[in-house]
């Protein structure tokens, strides 16, 4: 393994630093090593093990001048001791995944690793496999997200999310899918699940509280930057170039999202001088891009950025043309009428001008009982129309569905410290 020379010792008061360090470069790890292996279930086992001798090494000898080889060499290690082990693969097959291991590299140029991570998405969003399970596999696998972060984006319980990853994986090996970028020919059909996929992720880090933190932004980064191979790979195509505006334009705003504090400023309260006006721009040019690109129905991700492009091109909140926001949103739930979109609809209804008509949408919805948006929507929409208790009531209810302190303060300051329940 690399020697540590004379990196700085971390000390075991500083666990997120090792998280972040694991996390960052798992994903490039495991791509690289089921690109080895051919195998997503041994490579995984490979990388899960080399983490946690990372996790009681780095402590002590310091972090490694090069974290990602250091990952590499203890998973190609623990691998090959696997493969050894081995019984029940043939043993030409175990001796040439073995040579593959002992051959290749301890690092990998950044070149390879973005082949790498390419070719894991479009094994795990293999039309094989239902549209749901690939974006779970991909959030999961590729991403690194938990099982319980899985199951919160897709709204499922995670029980039944841990069981959909489950028969996912076996289909995978039971297939025999290839590991590998498809041809030209089947990209298409894979390609509006690898852009769910990446936009999820990006929106685990821009809406994620977890440890304190008032933003993972690496999850953001990592996906605009996955985004941004993708319209390479397929230049031209509407999904990616409006995957791409949506992201960029979301992102143009986080330095505006929270105060000094780490507490949340809601879009009609931020400083628009401190958005990043470079994103802003090359999201709305990729926007205006996306919706050029489409046949005579928008693609999805099109209309998403450009909603998010109505609120980069006001001078300020004022300015904001809430009906048009409005209209893109009709567009939207012609193609995607979840009760998501349904309720961040009703959202924009209400600051139209129209708060009663919004709640009345946002009540009618069903299936968001569990939903922290859903009650926090509902508890602003009733004190807008003068209902103080009604809105407190729900604000409660929302104080229940979330683990961000960042949410719990918001509430607090609109609704008084009693809905926190302290």
């Amino acid at each position: 393994m690399s020697d540590v020379g004379n990196a700085p010792v971390l000390h075991l008061g500083e666990p997120t630093v090792l998280a972040e360090v694991l996390r960052r470069e798992r994903r490039q790890v495991l791509a690289s090593l089921t690109r080895l292996t051919g195998n997503l279930d041994l490579a995984e086992d490979a990388v899960q093990e080399a983490s946690i001798i990372a996790l009681r090494t780095w402590p002590r000898t310091g972090l490694p001048p090069n974290p990602r080889a250091w990952l590499i060499v203890a998973a190609k290690r623990r691998a090959i001791d696997e493969l050894r082990r081995e019984a029940i693969r043939p043993g030409k097959e175990r001796e040439a995944i073995t040579l593959a291991l002992q051959r290749a590299p301890d690092d990998f140029p950044i070149g390879v690793l973005r082949d790498d991570q390419l070719r894991l998405i479009f094994t795990c969003c293999h039309p094989a496999l239902a549209a749901e399970a690939q974006v779970a596999l991909s959030l999961r696998v590729l991403c690194g997200l938990t099982v319980a972060e899985v199951a919160g984006l897709l709204l499922i319980p995670e029980p039944t999310m841990a069981k959909r990853l489950t028969r996912a994986r076996g289909k995978i090996a039971a297939a025999g899918i290839r590991y590998r970028v498809p041809d030209t020919a089947d990209l298409p059909e894979r390609m509006r699940a690898v852009a769910t996929t990446v936009f999820l992720l990006f929106t685990e880090g821009y809406a994620s509280r977890s440890n304190g933190l008032h933003e993972r932004r690496q999850p953001c980064e990592e996906a605009i930057r996955l985004g941004r191979l993708l319209v390479a790979l397929l230049p031209g195509e509407a999904v990616l170039e409006g995957l791409l505006a949506a992201m960029l334009l979301q992102h143009s705003r986080r330095e505006a999202r929270f105060d000094d504090a780490g507490d949340i400023v809601l879009l009609g309260d931020q400083d628009r001088s401190r958005w990043d006006r470079a994103l802003a721009a090359e999201g709305v040019s990729r926007a205006a891009e996306a919706i050029r690109l489409s046949s005579v129905v928008p693609e999805r991700f099109a209309v998403v950025a450009a909603i998010a492009a109505c609120h980069a091109i006001a001078a300020d909140a004022a300015a904001t043309d809430w009906r048009a926001v409005v209209a893109w949103y009709d567009v939207l739930v012609l193609l995607d009428p979840s009760p998501v979109v349904l309720l961040n609809r009703a959202a924009a209804v209400a600051e139209s001008g129209e708060p009663a008509v919004a709640l009345a949408e946002v009540e009618a919805l069903e299936g968001l009982e569990e939903y922290f948006w859903w009650h926090a929507s509902r508890a602003e929409l009733l004190r807008r129309l003068g209902r103080s208790g009604d809105a407190s009531a729900a604000a409660k209810r929302a104080c229940t569905l979330t683990k961000s302190e960042a949410q719990r303060r918001l509430l607090a300051r609109r609704y008084g410290e009693t809905v926190t329940g302290r």
